[in-house]
């Protein structure tokens, strides 16, 4: 079973390891992963293994630890610490100011007053009295540092306590030895130019300093699931006893009725009941064009209702909406840990130990080498002080955090750290065809008569066809629109062949070239056609051939793009596909892929991509069908469209919100740039540390210096890492693929177009503006009369439309 925890106590990477070290090692708990940014521990353990037993090993260990209740807790925490470290740092300044005018004085830089001169005494107690409110407000670093010192986990606290510790105990021996020197007041001089106090006063505030500063940066991290949280409406209006009331969105139970008007936002998921709206879906899927929805349609919570009244029924609430679904997917990955990061974290676990035993011989081979004590001491405080391993233990979760945040807002859901970071390495992506490439319903587009008009064959065509329940039958009753058809008697079908019919008392006949043939048929075979991967369906009146009409599954608008973007990004792109190969050649040539796998049954997806990983590929299967969730779970990464199936979307490890390929495109590129954070996070950690404990080993850097460049250091990681946030794909909603980074805004040119009557047209008007240079996205309107075009020329787009038969002009 799993359970997760809420930890507190923790402060840097060390504290990260030795939670989950002692947690680990508990008898019958599988693994025990902890996230520092999160304060949050997520352990994998046998029935036998209580909350209590695990919460009691952490606080053995020196931390805090209580059983998670969901509740979104952390930005609270977060904001009173940040208000107590300012405090803090306010206190410590104040003080520090006049600490480091007294005690730098004798270096005759600024005048002090005489006293001080006078009586070496007066001022080491000054500077004592200085120092210790600033020791008083920051107690909690000497607390936490010994106690983690003790329970044998020094941490980064441990670091800060001992360097102070030594360098107050160091000027307390030096106040003893001014006082012993009574009336030798050139000696009590030259005694008080040695007083440490204010080294210990200023590594204390630094580094508050530089915690506030890195706390206030981890905070931007997490905006991604504030912005999530924020989207869900606070109430709802629901239908109970026959009237309208407002609840909180807490209290809407399933099965209630709710009420939802233009402009609201949905509080949680449901089905239409009654009405018709378009739903803005873009705080989901980032989708920007609204979608129609109706009676029997979804709706999702945070989705907002843009033009009608709608009613629906609540079927999903609270922690089971596709909202809180998605801000769980993107805390768990943000709280997971990237297979990069282990090396971060052996290292971190054994860091601290490592660095005080290095302070403590440069200490000792100074003095064995004949430095005095002071000297020994500086060079030893600024090991520990320098060595805090903040930066090395942030260099990888705040980078996994923002990227898998940026990857929400942009509608791609990474379920783990390890997902985002496989993603990168995938140098063969294994696309399934239907519904993945293409729209997973056959289209018509061919309606070939042997006389008379193509409308009039279409009107009997749909005639025939609209009692079929065929995938080919109802493209045609799409392609027929909103015809008047004949009435139809004697329906008959033919299964696996065809249909037959009466029309105003003659027999018609509909179907296969087979079934028509048998039927006393003369039809000529259309082979140009079915090369071309194309349905036919033939259509007679008793034996006389009518016509053809051919259909077929159609890529999605922008599927050529995703198979070049990943082409250029140096990936090798396979369509996978159960349909027969002379079919899926015409599309994999089509689309520009780089092998077509056909004739693959659904039982042998997973076979498929299991060759190709024993061949040493990196494999990215994608797909939305259930027959799709064994290749999916094989895969080094499995990618579900968002669209598809909730079984083939629990087998993935990506999640795709919207069913637009060109996300694969972006979730590559996302992690790329993830991964490119995160190793230079991690080189700047490591190359800091490994120059900065030599520099202060060899006493050529001063402890004050090295809090400064130590809490310097980890700002710097948080907001290189916080540069995924300005993150672009190269090819987002309706923008072609490029390698620069593309226009805020979509270049959309509107049009209204005359002389469309049916499905066919419109699939003509498509066809035709496609074709024109520079177009990446066409959307037409049937009923409405008018098309939305994304990129290419106008005046091109019109001439295209004439060209097609019908007319066009700007709206």
């Amino acid at each position: 079973m799993k359970t997760k925890f809420d930890v507190t106590g923790m402060t840097c990477s060390a504290c990260q390891a030795r939670v989950e070290n002692v947690v680990s090692k508990l008898p019958g708990v599988t693994s025990a992963s902890v996230s520092l940014l999160a304060g949050a521990m997520t352990v994998v353990h046998e029935d036998s293994v209580t909350a209590e037993q695990i919460i009691a090993a952490v606080e053995k260990a020196g931390y805090g630890a209580s059983v998670s209740d969901g509740k979104h807790r952390r930005n609270a925490e977060q904001e009173k610490a940040m208000k107590a470290m300012r405090l803090r740092i306010l206190v410590s300044a104040c003080l520090l100011i006049p600490l480091m005018y007294v005690s730098m004085g004798h270096m005759g830089w600024w005048w002090i007053p005489p006293i001080f001169h006078e009586s070496p005494l007066m001022l080491a107690l000054t500077e004592l009295a200085l120092t210790v409110p600033v020791i008083v407000v920051n107690f909690g670093y000497f607390t936490r540092g010994y106690k983690n010192l003790f329970h044998g986990g020094p941490n980064m606290d441990t670091l800060i306590a001992v360097g102070s510790s030594a360098a107050v105990v160091y000027g307390l021996y030096i106040l003893v030895k001014i006082i012993l020197a009574g009336e030798d007041l050139e000696a009590a001089r030259m005694l008080s130019h040695s007083l440490y106090f204010e080294s210990a006063a200023m590594i204390l505030t630094l580094v508050t300093l530089g915690t506030f500063f890195e706390t206030r940066s981890r905070g931007e991290t997490g905006r991604a699931i504030e912005k999530l949280l924020d989207l869900a409406p606070k109430t709802a209006c629901v239908v109970r006893d026959g009237q309208e009331v407002t609840v909180a969105v807490e209290d809407v139970q399933p099965g209630d009725v709710v009420v939802l008007r233009p402009g609201q936002s949905v509080p949680v998921d449901g089905v239409v009941i009654e009405g018709s709206s378009a739903i803005d879906q873009s705080a989901l899927t980032g989708e920007s064009i609204p979608v129609e929805k109706t009676v029997g349609d979804r709706v999702a919570a945070a989705t907002i209702n843009r033009t009608g009244y709608l009613k629906f029924r609540a079927d999903r609430v609270g922690e089971d909406t596709t909202l809180a679904g998605i801000v769980k997917l993107v805390e768990e990955a943000g709280s997971s840990k990237a297979p990069i990061s282990r090396l971060a974290d052996r290292i971190a676990g054994i860091f601290v130990p490592v660095v005080m035993t290095i302070a403590l011989l440069s200490a000792v081979v100074w003095l064995l080498a004949g430095r005095d004590f002071e000297f020994a001491l500086t060079a030893g405080i600024s090991v520990l002080v320098i060595s805090c391993p903040c930066a090395l233990g942030l260099a990888t979760p705040v980078s996994i955090m923002v990227g898998t945040g940026k990857g929400a807002e942009s509608g791609i859901l990474f379920k783990s750290a390890e997902a985002l970071e496989l993603l990168c390495h995938v140098d063969t992506v294994v696309l399934d065809k239907t519904g993945t490439l293409t729209e997973g319903r056959p289209t018509v587009t061919d309606i070939l008569p042997v006389t008379g008009g193509k409308e009039e064959f279409l009107r009997l065509a749909a005639a025939l066809e609209q009692q079929s329940e065929h995938p080919l039958a109802t493209a045609v009753m799409e392609a027929a629109g909103k015809m008047e058809l004949p009435p139809v008697t004697d329906f008959e079908t033919v299964p696996g062949r065809g249909v037959r019919a009466m029309v105003d008392g003659k027999r018609y006949l509909a179907g296969n070239l087979a079934f028509l043939r048998e039927c006393g048929v003369d039809c000529p075979a259309r082979d140009d056609l079915a090369a071309e991967g194309k349905t036919l369906l033939y259509f007679a009146a008793e034996t006389e051939l009518l016509g053809v009409i051919a259909a077929a599954d159609r890529e999605k608008p922008r599927a050529k793009e995703v198979v070049a973007a990943l082409r250029a990004m140096g990936i090798t792109v396979c369509m996978l596909t159960g349909d027969n190969e002379t079919a899926a050649n015409v599309v994999g040539k089509r689309l520009g892929v780089d092998q077509v796998i056909a004739q693959v049954m659904p039982q042998d997806k997973e076979r498929q991509v299991r060759q190709l990983q024993e061949a040493g590929h990196k494999v990215c299967m994608v797909g939305d069908g259930i027959n799709d969730a064994p290749a999916l779970v094989r895969a080094d990464v499995g990618v579900a469209i968002g669209a598809g199936t909730d079984v083939a979307i629990a087998s993935a490890d990506v999640v795709l919100m919207r069913s637009d390929p060109m996300d694969i495109v972006s979730g590559v590129e996302l992690s790329r740039a993830t991964m490119r954070n995160i190793k230079m996070n991690l080189f700047w950690a490591f190359f800091y540390n490994a120059l900065g404990i030599p520099v202060a080993a060899l006493g050529l850097l001063s402890p004050m210096i090295g809090a400064a460049a130590m809490s310097f250091s980890s700002v710097c990681v948080v907001s290189n890492a916080l540069r995924l946030r300005r993150f672009k794909p190269s090819a987002g909603p309706g923008v072609s693929c490029s390698c620069e980074i593309p226009k805020e805004e979509n270049d959309m040119t509107n049009l209204k177009i005359t002389g469309m009557m049916c499905q066919h047209c419109k699939a003509h008007v498509e066809e035709a503006l496609r074709a024109v240079p520079g177009v990446t996205e066409v959307t037409v309107d049937l009923e409405g009369g008018n098309a939305k075009v994304a990129g290419g020329d106008p005046a091109a787009m019109i001439e295209a439309v004439k060209a097609a038969g019908y007319q066009a002009e700007l709206a």
